[in-house]
């Protein structure tokens, strides 16, 4: 019997019309066709308030905050589209890992992350797609027990990348994007195995 992978993909965006959310579902299409079970999920459904200690202290983790917890314990991998903002990471997926990385009562040290397995990818408008964005994501998953794999795409001119349909008009990137998720996919399930 397979190993099925567990995968929870989203957008480091809260942007209705984002490229990333369009480049994301593209990899999950890849990751489902491998066999993985994949919760593609919006940020947006998932307001919560910036990081603040104090609010911790006070208040707890937020409902919103446990909620997205729950899911990225229950998935043994990441399938991220990170947006490049200012050339770094967006503050709406950096406030989410600030506070998904919270301890809880009888809970290890980054159990949220620690051994799950990462794939990034990025689409930008710019020259570079995201890229520089990119290393910052990368950096932070990888000191928070993430393994991230070697393997990404950043699209460039992602304002002229996509079809109405939300797929890629170059076939080459779109069969690209698809095999990160295929890869992830494979790369969980071997590690499950």
């Amino acid at each position: 019997m397979a190993i099925t992978s567990k995968i929870l993909a989203f957008a480091g965006s809260t942007r209705a019309e984002s490229f990333n959310k369009r480049l994301i579902k593209t990899a999950v299409a890849g990751a489902r066709s491998a066999g993985a079970e994949v919760t593609l999920i919006d940020l947006r459904d998932y307001p919560l308030p910036l990081f603040d200690g104090d609010l911790e202290a006070g208040e707890g983790l937020p409902p919103n905050g446990r909620r997205l917890k729950d899911l990225f314990l229950a998935h043994q991998g990441l399938l991220l589209s990170a947006p490049e903002y200012n050339s770094s990471i967006t503050g709406v997926l950096k406030n989410t890992i600030d506070w998904v990385s919270r301890p809880v009562p009888g809970e290890a040290p980054l159990a949220c992350f620690d051994g799950k397995v990462a794939c990034l990818m990025s689409a930008s408008p710019g020259a570079l797609g995201g890229l520089r964005g990119l290393v910052h994501v990368r950096a932070i998953l990888q000191n928070i027990k993430v393994l991230v794999l070697p393997d990404q795409i950043a699209v460039s001119k992602a304002d002229e990348a996509f079809n109405p349909d939300g797929s890629l008009k170059d076939p080459k990137r779109q069969a690209a994007v698809e095999a990160l998720g295929t890869k992830l996919a494979q790369v969980i399930a071997k590690l499950q195995g």
